[in-house]
Order: C-alpha cells, then structure tokens, then sequence
C-alpha cells in the first residue's frame, strides 16, 4: 500500500509499505481522507525524534474511512463498512490520568503518526488499546469523510475551552488566524460569546478569516491592547485564547485582560524560546487565570463529532483543497508555506 513517510527534515517519501491486518482485539481502517496538521508541518520542516531514514514515521492523526477488517474479540458495535474516525491519543489505561477519561494526558501516551503508523496512508492499522479505550467513533450520516477528519484538531480547541469557560455573554480574543484561530471563533459563537475579536499580523489571513466566520471583530496587526480596550469600553477582555506559537502575544494579553479574565495558552512554544515574563501583579490585582491545554479526550473527540454533524460548527469551509496521495508533496509545501487553511489527501473507495 501507498504510504506517506518522514525520514527527517524536508524529507517526505512516498513509500510503498506492507498493508497490515488485524489481530486479536484489532481493527485495519481504510483511508478515506486525511487532513494536514500543524504539528504535521512543524515535523516536515524540524525533523521528529520517531522519524528517520533507518525508521521513517508515517505520518497523520487527523483522518477519517472505512472498517477494512476487525480481529476477533473486537466488539459488535463495529461492522466492516463502517464509517469511522478516531480520536488518536491513547493510554496505559490503568494510570490516574486513564481512568479519570483523560488518556491523551497519560506519562505513556501515544498517538497516530506520533510514535505509531499514522493516517497518510491507504490503510491504518488500529491497535487494541486504541479500540478498547474507545476512539474509534462512527461518523455520523451526512457528514463527509473529510469533515470528519478535522474533528481531531477541533476536539482540542473543545479542550482548551472547556478548560478556560468561555461563558454567554463573554467578550473573547483569538489571537492567530490559522484553522485553529478560526475553529476557537467558531466555537466561541457556539458557547455563546457576544463579541469576538480576531487577531493576527498578517492582515490579509484575518480578513480572510473574518469573511469565512463572519460577524466578528477584525483587528489586524500590532498595538492589539489598545484596541481592545478602546473596542471594549475599557473593560478589556473576559476570555483571551493565544492560538500562535508567540510569547511576545501570551505576555501581552494579561494587560488587555479584564478583571476576572481568563487566558488560554492554547499550544506549545519554539524549543528554547517557551519561557515567558509575566506580570505577576496583573495576575494578582485583576484576579487573572492563565491555562494551558493539550490535546483532547475521547468524551471531547466524540461531543465535537456530533457539534459538527448538527451543523454547528462548518468544518467544511476550512478546506483549502483536496490533494490524491501521489501529490503529497504539492500538499505539504502549500501547508508550511501557509497559503492555505486544511489541506486535504483524499483517498479512492
């Protein structure tokens, strides 16, 4: 089978790979549709410690497809032909953290095209665990393959929300127009926020971002405090998510905060550049939050499916363009070249 593999930096091959089968407890799911991640560029262009010429990683968690072949012992809920998406994280299954339902924040904790074969491939093999532990979701009739697919990067916005409590009537800031900016806005509406302002250097993806979501406060460029605080009456801003990879905006945000505020430090940092000077007296007299979040559930994976399948959240507008396999490098370098929103490989049924 055709397989999409990163041997180091740069370095993407397509790899004719032995298709594998399932075993005891195990399912195979044909490909149908697999979306490019942000994580999945940053491995492109930085090289991956799983991933080298000696033991290339094929790559990809946020994917969607057909049951191909279930082992046996696996249970009845799951038929060949079935459509399906997985949530990719998964545990021990026995740790604190497993038991509580939060499997993507096990010590031992791995993941599709992170340190096992991923979804850019015709078909993916899903192990025990995994099927056990109850990522493997049916998709919804009507919803697309390709859709489904990027339920895995909303899941984590849905984490990082849920942990910071965007509440109705809140006034929220999205810092970054990237899918992850744009999904936080689009769920922000959702949960009920009254105002939502988007924020990014480049002018031209916010207004973009802002024609695709609608109904939002554009506010390009740099000096965003000021602006937040003149578009807010002085009051500042109840809930601020920073989804870019910039310690210069998580410093800034604790002063356009507003009093009971709370901030999202929705993602990582650049290795060596992730330690950020903050104000310790802003925290204490505004009574300030900061949060971070990674990842995401399988209750969360399975709560956003059906978000996206009631037609809450338009997934289907971020698509950029769908790519077949054979023109996985044309995909990839529109991604880390940042031209477009998600990129798709879809994969013939």
């Amino acid at each position: 089978m055709k397989s999409i593999q990163l041997a180091g930096p740069y370095d993407l091959r397509l790899a004719e790979v032995e298709r594998p089968h399932a075993g005891p407890g195990e399912m195979v799911i044909a490909v149908r549709a697999a979306s490019i991640c942000g994580s999945d560029v940053r491995m492109y262009k930085n090289g991956y410690k799983h991933a080298s010429e000696e033991h290339p990683l094929t790559l990809g968690h946020e994917f969607a497809g057909v049951i191909d072949e279930l082992g046996e012992g696996v249970p009845e809920t799951y038929a060949v032909g079935d459509a399906v998406c997985a949530a990719p994280n998964y545990g021990c299954g026995t740790c604190d953290a497993c038991v509580s339902g939060n499997t993507h924040l096990c010590a031992d904790y791995h993941a599709f095209g992170i340190d096992i074969p991923g979804g850019f491939a015709e078909f993916v093999h899903v192990p025990a665990q995994i099927v056990s532990q109850g990522n493997v979701a049916h998709i919804p009739e009507g919803l697309s393959f390709a859709e489904a697919a990027l339920v895995e990067p909303l899941s984590c916005v849905f984490n990082g929300q849920e942990i910071c409590g965007i509440e109705s009537g809140d006034t929220v800031v999205v810092v970054g127009a990237g899918p992850i900016g744009i999904m936080h806005c689009l769920l922000a509406r959702a949960r009920g926020a009254a105002k939502i302002i988007l924020n990014d250097l480049n002018e031209e993806r916010v207004r973009a971002a802002a024609e695709l979501i609608g109904d939002i406060v554009a506010l390009p460029g740099e000096g965003l405090g000021e602006r937040v605080m003149a578009e807010t009456g002085g009051a500042g801003a109840n809930v601020i998510i920073i989804a870019a990879p910039a310690a210069p905006a998580q410093h800034e945000s604790l002063e356009y905060a507003a009093m009971n505020g709370r901030c999202l430090f929705f993602g990582g940092l650049p290795a060596g550049k992730s330690e950020v000077a903050l104000d310790a007296n802003l925290i204490h007299y505004k009574q300030l939050r900061i949060f971070g979040s990674a990842r995401s559930n399988v209750r969360q994976f399975r709560t956003c499916l059906e978000l996206v399948a009631g037609g809450n959240i338009p997934l289907g507008n971020l698509i950029t363009k769908r790519y077949a396999i054979d023109d996985f490098q044309e995909a990839f370098d529109a991604a880390a070249a940042g031209t477009c929103l998600k990129n798709v490989i879809e994969f013939a049924g």
